[in-house]
């Protein structure tokens, strides 16, 4: 039992999540909330970065499982002290290949892209073509804003880009709080009008759009990310950003993927399950597999059997596979299949009866034979809804409640 939900409440998941359940949950909901996705939703997004550093860590997970939210503020049960979180953006970028805030400084914006891939992709392997937009260079000013040399220094901002302003809270308390220089909106340079580049603007960068070809390996999986180094935002003085896809695979009508195994159902009749069957099966690389039972075998409802080396092919070892797992039903024939004679003779060869038990004080006419018949309960209930709400001069007229008979 865990003392509180509040984190796994926040991701969307129940208190057993497994690890990959919590990656998952973390991945969609840190997509959807990202501040350059969703400006608004800043608040909503740090929730969600916090809760899944915690519940990430099995020693973090394990403390808040037992005591809450404050004993990880507390650094556990026992105190201790150390609760603090690392900044959202930095487990962001963590969880999709970025780096710590001091190399994002030295790095353009990474941008995340999330693509829809199907399970026949996964396992045939596909390319993809992805328009993107991004920040480039000015190519015509190199990046300087304007022509060379004509660029001066904020005196605002002293080069700096940002203001430093003294708050004063209450007498002998004050507190400094760093902003964007207005006069040079962080550049910590000043172009005049005439001496901007014509293409920029003085931006120094200018909206480009990108075509990138991504190749989905064979055996790739749900969530997996593929990097494109230095093919993010461009910005001067920095390093480039890097493009990130993320997959996302949709359900598939006849399998569902469990690591390198794939699994199905498949509805067997009575006869089939007895006597054997034939089953063609098409598998994701448009083959047609003949899944036959051996004479004899016999498959019970709720049986489940595998072919090896029919699963998913493994990532950088395609030609090695999981296994293809079969659930199987069996479907009864219906009532009054075979008139009673024909059931005799089914009798013969079908295994004997084992008779059940019979009280050696009791004759053969005291038995009271039950004759079994359908159980309508959706029925009954509504019947009894109905009798509820009788009036009494109703109920009265009806001289109560009359069994149905047929």
């Amino acid at each position: 039992m865990v003392k509180e939900t509040g984190f796994y409440d926040i991701l969307g998941v129940k208190p057993n999540a497994s690890p990959d359940e919590l990656k998952r949950a973390y991945r969609k909901l840190a997509l959807k909330y990202h501040p350059d996705k969703n400006p608004t939703e800043g608040e909503k997004f740090k929730q969600i970065s916090q809760a899944y550093e915690v519940l990430s860590d099995a020693k973090k997970r394990d403390i808040y499982d037992r005591g809450g939210e404050k004993a990880i503020k507390e650094g556990g049960p026992g105190g201790g002290g150390g609760g603090n979180f690392a900044s959202p953006m930095d487990i962001f970028d963590l969880f999709f290949g970025g780096g710590s805030r001091m190399h994002r400084e030295r790095k353009g914006k990474n941008i995340v892209h999330q693509i829809s891939v199907t399970l026949e992709d996964l396992y045939n392997g596909a390319t993809r073509k992805l328009s993107v937009q991004k920040n480039a260079i000015c190519e015509r000013c190199e990046g300087r804003g304007s022509r060379k040399g004509a660029a001066q220094m904020c005196m605002t901002c002293h080069g700096t880009g940002m203001q430093v302003r003294v708050h004063q809270l209450l007498p002998g308390m004050v507190q400094q709080v760093s902003t964007v220089c207005h006069s040079c909106q962080g550049q910590g340079q000043r172009i005049s009008q005439k001496d901007r580049c014509k293409a920029c603007g003085g931006r120094k960068i200018l909206r480009q759009k990108k075509i990138l070809e991504v190749h989905i390996d064979k055996g790739m999986r749900d969530g997996q990310k593929i990097m494109f180094h230095g093919e993010g935002d461009q910005e001067p003085g920095l390093e480039p950003g890097d493009i990130i896809i993320v997959l996302d695979q949709q359900e598939h009508p006849r399998f569902i993927r469990r690591g390198e195994d794939l699994t199905m159902s498949m509805e067997l009749q009575l006869v089939e399950a007895l006597c054997g069957f034939q089953k063609p099966v098409l598998t994701l690389d448009n083959r047609t597999l003949l899944v036959t039972s051996r004479p004899g075998e016999l498959i019970k409802p709720g049986d489940t059997k595998c072919v090896c080396n029919e699963g998913m092919p493994m990532h950088r070892r395609p030609f090695e596979k999981g296994r293809l797992i079969i659930h199987f039903s069996v479907v009864f024939p219906k009532a009054n299949f075979l008139p009673k004679n024909k059931l005799k003779e089914l009798e013969r060869y079908l295994p004997v009866k084992v008779d059940a038990e019979q009280p050696e004080s009791m004759d053969d006419d005291l038995y009271i034979y039950a004759d079994l018949e359908d159980c309508d309960l959706e029925n009954r209930k509504r019947h009894r809804h109905q009798h509820y709400y009788m009036d009494e001069d109703d109920y009265a007229s009806t001289g109560g409640v009359q069994c149905q008979t047929s």
